[in-house]
């Protein structure tokens, strides 16, 4: 079997090149079908490539899932942490600059939340821990929002700022769920319809308390 060149593309297209298509493609397919369910067959049909191109590129389909990973876990943690450092003066709350900066990271590829949060991993192995670790990071940080926002409101319950780190994750996963659902939104539609969805929240619990 003749080993291609390192630099060599398909059908006239550079490899860097075919190497984002295929990058592209298996970061929807997992992030729709899930690791167990997806094929490097499927991926490889979807951009016109065979099978043992792919694998040539890319290896085993772990080592294609973690080339996927890899950058959409770094591309959030950044985009969360400037988010959060952002000087609160004159900018909006600061959780919605931090679904303003996943939607922006997210643009393009809405799929990749799905990839970096894939129950159907294989347990112990390389894929589910590097995945564990960039959520492990993105739950630290939210951690450390939660527990600022809560002690504005005058709570220093430790167990309140858990329960609100898991209830903030799976609000953001509703939340990307819909857009994915939607393509026509953009960032900035999303930010504003949950700046509106905060709003409306507020107005409601602030008309409980004037009922008591």
């Amino acid at each position: 079997m003749t080993t291609l060149p390192s630099r060599a593309g398909t059908k006239g297209v550079p490899r860097a090149a075919r190497e984002r298509q295929v990058l592209a493609a298996a970061t929807e397919e997992f992030g729709r079908r899930g690791y167990e369910a997806t094929t490097v067959a499927a991926i490889a049909a979807r951009v016109g490539v065979t099978k043992p191109l792919l694998h040539h590129y890319f290896g085993s389909k772990q080592d294609l899932y973690l080339a996927c990973l890899n950058p959409i876990g770094d591309r959030l943690l950044d985009a969360i942490r400037t988010a959060m450092a952002a000087p609160a003066t004159g900018a909006p709350p600061t959780p919605l600059r931090v679904l303003n900066a996943l939607f922006t990271a997210l643009d393009g590829r809405r799929e990749a939340w799905f990839v970096l949060y894939d129950a159907t991993l294989p347990p112990d192995s390389d894929a589910a821990r590097r995945a564990a670790c960039y959520r492990r990071a993105v739950d630290d940080l939210a951690a450390i929002g939660a527990a600022d926002l809560l002690q504005t409101a005058g709570s220093g319950d430790p167990f309140d700022t858990d329960a609100l780190k898991y209830a903030w994750r799976g609000l953001c996963t509703a939340l990307v769920r819909w857009w994915v659902n939607h393509p026509d939104q953009s960032p900035e539609a999303m930010t504003q319809r949950c700046a509106r969805i905060f709003e409306a929240g507020r107005t409601i619990l602030s008309a409980g308390d004037a009922d008591t």
